[in-house]
């Protein structure tokens, strides 16, 4: 069963797959690897949906119910679990804490522990290996999480982090529903998730923010962004920001926030889409494909470049290469 939640079947390794459910205990099936009871609390038809992609030591997945539900859960003893409401407006309970869109919630794997869901009801999960989990944290975080996270429970995160970490997990699923990834992909996505995720965590921490001056704020903005344009071949992460400039991830977090009022990893994300544009806009007919063009940037899994290309510009790469291909005359006469 553990193998199944987190390596899965070869397809499953590499492939979004969603499941209907029109019964609790289906659903409670559905969610491999975990050992559940769902109870159905609330009368009539139940509807649920499974949503999940399988990475290598990583689950990420949106799951749905119509109906208000008891859940006794448990994941494997060498995972942990992350939930997420993904609206605001939703309170479910672990255990005696509520699950609000304030609050993350965690549990060890190989606990037993209860979710009290009410009807309609949306949540985000990543189970992570606790190895890859540790190796993130001890390598690029210098943050142990679980051991800040305790046992279970929730964890307080800030609200605007929260929608951020919920809109990549969709993106994440959203974007890879109809593909399959490759190793590089699949290692981009973990990371991507991991740094999110301490980022989420970071956002509400004990620890002072060290604020600079003004200038200083505006120089360390500079340079990220003079350091992500230089390695645009690769997604240059927030922890290896932090390092080369020699702050915290709070305070390049406030910096960003105070200079340009955008999160660092989404700033960095739109300056490379930005650079992308400007490529296929300078591209000769016949000579670069919109592959050729994300690659450079690197973006290197298709699908999602395309989406976040056409949530940002409102069109897709392709129609940006074709409208630049099209003669002036041609597009007059439109």
């Amino acid at each position: 069963m553990t193998t199944d939640l987190l390596s899965g079947h070869a397809a499953a390794a590499c492939r979004v797959e969603t499941s209907v459910a029109h019964d609790a205990d289906e659903q409670a099936r559905n969610l491999h690897g975990w050992t559940q009871t769902y109870d159905q609390l609330t009368p009539g038809r139940f509807v649920g949906r499974l949503t999940g992609l399988h990475l290598d030591g990583m689950h990420v997945f949106c799951e749905t119910t119509s109906q208000s539900l008891r859940q006794t859960c448990e994941v494997p003893p060498d995972s942990d679990w992350f939930g997420i409401p993904a609206a605001d407006d939703s309170t479910g309970r672990i255990g005696p804490q509520p699950i609000r869109g304030g609050s993350l919630a965690f549990q060890r794997g190989g606990v037993e522990f209860e979710l009290l869901t009410p009807g309609d009801y949306a949540i985000f999960g990543v189970v992570v290996r606790d190895e890859l989990l540790q190796r993130h944290a001890s390598t690029v975080e210098h943050d142990d999480l679980v051991a800040r996270a305790a046992h279970g429970g929730t964890i307080p995160v800030d609200s605007s982090a929260r929608t951020r970490f919920c809109a990549l997990l969709r993106d994440v699923l959203d974007g890879t529903a109809h593909t399959v990834l490759s190793e590089r992909a699949r290692r981009n996505v973990q990371t991507s998730v991991l740094s999110a995720l301490f980022e989420l965590c970071a956002a509400t921490g004990p620890e002072p923010v060290a604020v600079p001056a003004r200038p200083r704020r505006q120089w360390i903005v500079s340079e990220a962004r003079d350091y992500a344009l230089a390695n645009r071949e690769r997604p240059v992460g927030v922890p290896e920001l932090c390092e080369r400039l020699h702050v915290s991830r709070r305070t390049l977090q406030y910096c960003f926030q105070d200079v340009l009022g955008l999160a660092p990893a989404s700033y960095l994300r739109v300056i490379r889409l930005n650079g992308a544009r400007r490529d296929l806009c300078g591209a000769v007919p016949g000579e670069r494909t919109v592959q050729d063009v994300a690659a450079a940037w690197g973006f290197w899994h298709l699908s999602q470049f395309a989406t976040d290309y056409r949530k940002l510009f409102g069109v897709l790469p392709s129609d940006t290469l074709k409208t630049v291909h099209t003669p002036a005359t041609a597009r007059a006469a439109h």
